[in-house]
């Protein structure tokens, strides 16, 4: 997944970009709002993390900025406030979750995890696909009683295919989706990952498809 994350204490940014990074995460930072409307006309993302006091102002200017277009990123708002009125505001406004300074890496990746399980219109961490559970917080798929572990990139790609049935992902696409600005690789890395989901997924009745021209589709059946 493609995060990101706008936050402007440079040391706390960091922290958490690492931390989410070992999850798997592809993490673009933004200090400010207007490198954040940079980014978000230019780079579709999965989850917003947004802090609300910013050096060039409110970042509920940016979430409104995000539904005025229209955009149904998720977006979770990282406050120091804790008045109840400040959070039903940020809420309102259109922000999926909050989660209040200082907080526990755990507890927001467990938040990452729920918002994101939201959007994929599953209340579990167990998602099952045609005849492959797929354990989204274990990395694992479960085929014919057999356990395999994903490794990160593998994992993140499977999820991005598996929350788009249908969907074509040319591999520019997917390099965006699965790799950071500052990370230079290359289209055949995609091809990499693909091959080695291939073999995982063999015994089921879910393959990934090539599409000629256009790039790659997950198929059940």
């Amino acid at each position: 997944m493609r995060f990101l994350l706008i936050e402007d204490n440079r040391e706390l940014a960091l922290a958490t970009r690492d931390r989410l990074t070992l999850d798997g995460h592809v993490v673009d930072h933004a200090a400010d709002l207007a490198t954040a409307q940079d980014y978000a006309r230019t780079m579709s993302y999965d989850l917003v993390l947004l802090d609300i006091m910013l050096p060039d102002g409110d970042g509920r200017d940016f979430l409104a900025y995000l539904r005025d277009i229209r955009s149904d990123t998720p977006v979770i708002a990282v406050t120091a406030r804790s008045e109840v009125s400040d959070k039903v505001g940020i809420l309102d406004l259109g922000a999926d979750d909050y989660i209040s300074k200082p907080f526990d890496f755990a507890e927001l990746e467990a938040r990452c995890r729920a918002v994101l399980r939201r959007r994929a219109g599953t209340s579990s961490n167990t998602q099952r696909i045609g005849d492959v559970a797929f354990n989204r917080l274990g990395g694992t798929l479960t085929i014919e009683n057999r356990i395999i572990e994903l490794r990160n990139r593998e994992l993140r790609l499977f999820e991005l295919l598996a929350d788009n049935p249908n969907v074509i992902f040319s591999k520019p696409k997917l390099v965006d989706r699965l790799f950071s600005f500052d990370e230079d690789v290359s289209e055949n890395a995609i091809e990499v990952y693909v091959g080695r989901l291939r073999k995982h997924l063999a015994a089921s009745n879910v393959s990934i498809s090539t599409i000629r021209g256009l790039g790659y589709r997950l198929d059940i059946g």
